[in-house]
C-alpha cells in the first residue's frame, strides 16, 4: 500500500519591498554645511594665489625698472664747460698820491652745460662768480632751467667788476703797473636727473677757471680752467 505522505513545505514569508531610508534634517544641514566650507576654503586658495601672481608680477617689474636705471639709464655727471672769456671793457687807472687804483671790468663769459644722459637734467637757480686773490668782486646769475637728454645749453653770461670791493686792496695796484690782472671764475651748476620717473638723483658740476687779463691788450692773455662732476 502506498503512502503518499505529503509533507507541507512551510510557507516562505514574501518579503516586502523595502524603501530606501530617507535622509533626516540633521544628515542634510551637515552635507550642506560641508559643501558651502568647500566653497569658501577654494576661494580663499583662489585668493592667496592671485595676491602671490600679483606680488611676483610687482616684484619682477621692480626688478626690471632697477636693472634698466642701473645699465642703460645709468646717471652720468653733466659736465660744464667755458669755452671762451672776452673782456668787454677794461679801464685801469692808478692815483699814486692817493694809492688806489680806478678799475672797471666787464667779462664776456661764453658757457656751456652737457647733458650725457638719457633722461633730462634740471637744475635750479645758480649764479657764475668772479674772484679776485680769493675775495668775490662780481657776480652774474644763472636761472634755473632743464636740459633734455644727451643736448647741450649754450649761455653766455656778462660778470661786471664790483670796484668798491678792491678799495682796500693793495694788490690790485701792483698787478695793474704790471700790466698783468689775474681773475678767477667760478660756475657751479646743481640739480637733480631723473630716471624712468621714479628714481631721482642729485648731480652737481662745477668749473673754475684761472685767468690773466693783460691791461694794455685788454684781452685775457692765458685760460687754465679745471672742472668736477659730483654724483
Amino acid at each position: 500500500m502506498k503512502t503518499d505522505d505529503k509533507k507541507e513545505k512551510p510557507a516562505i514569508p514574501m518579503l516586502a519591498a523595502t524603501e530606501s531610508p530617507k535622509p533626516n534634517a540633521a544628515m542634510e544641514t551637515q552635507s550642506t554645511n560641508g559643501v558651502s566650507g568647500g566653497t569658501k576654503g577654494k576661494k580663499k586658495r583662489n585668493r592667496k594665489i592671485c595676491i602671490c601672481v600679483t606680488l611676483l608680477l610687482l616684484l619682477v617689474i621692480f626688478i626690471v625698472l632697477l636693472v634698466l636705471g642701473l645699465t642703460l639709464f645709468k646717471p652720468k655727471r653733466p659736465i660744464t664747460t667755458i669755452d671762451s672769456v672776452a673782456v668787454d671793457r677794461l679801464q685801469a687807472s692808478v692815483d699814486v698820491l692817493n694809492l688806489k687804483v680806478v678799475l672797471n671790468l666787464t667779462l664776456s663769459v661764453d658757457l656751456s652745460l652737457r647733458n650725457p644722459n638719457r633722461v633730462g637734467f634740471s637744475f635750479g637757480n645758480s649764479s657764475a662768480l668772479l674772484n679776485y686773490g680769493g675775495k668775490l668782486i662780481g657776480e652774474a646769475p644763472l636761472p634755473a632751467s632743464r636740459l633734455g637728454a644727451e643736448k647741450t645749453l649754450p649761455m653766455n653770461l656778462t660778470l661786471t667788476l664790483m670796484a668798491d670791493r678792491l678799495l682796500a686792496d693793495t694788490q690790485i695796484i701792483s698787478d695793474v703797473m704790471s700790466g698783468s690782472i689775474p681773475v678767477n671764475t667760478f660756475v657751479k651748476v646743481a640739480g637733480k636727473v631723473s630716471v624712468l620717473k621714479i628714481f631721482k638723483i642729485k648731480v652737481q658740476s662745477s668749473s673754475s677757471c684761472d685767468i690773466v687779463i693783460s691791461v694794455a691788450n685788454r684781452n685775457v692773455t692765458s685760460q687754465h680752467c679745471k672742472y668736477s662732476t659730483k654724483l
